[in-house]
């Protein structure tokens, strides 16, 4: 997983730093200064952990995930 900053230019967003690589597929999460939120140490901590185990590849595809929210429709 990578995070980086960057700015909308002419409507696209600009990334920061290192280039991507062409065909990417990243989450835009945009920065409201007006809205904040605050996570508790142990959101944080699983949030971190979540992060990691990401990186470790200890994920599920859409599709299992797609049929495990079927169970709580």
């Amino acid at each position: 997983m990578r995070v980086a900053t960057g700015r909308i230019v002419e409507g696209k967003v600009v990334v920061e730093g290192e280039p991507w690589a062409e065909g990417s597929v990243v989450t835009v999460v945009a920065r409201d200064d007006e809205q904040t939120f605050e996570v508790s140490v142990d959101e944080e901590r699983a949030l971190l952990e979540a992060i990691a185990q990401a990186d470790r590849g200890q994920v599920v595809s859409w599709e299992t995930l797609r049929e495990r929210l079927r169970h709580f429709a």
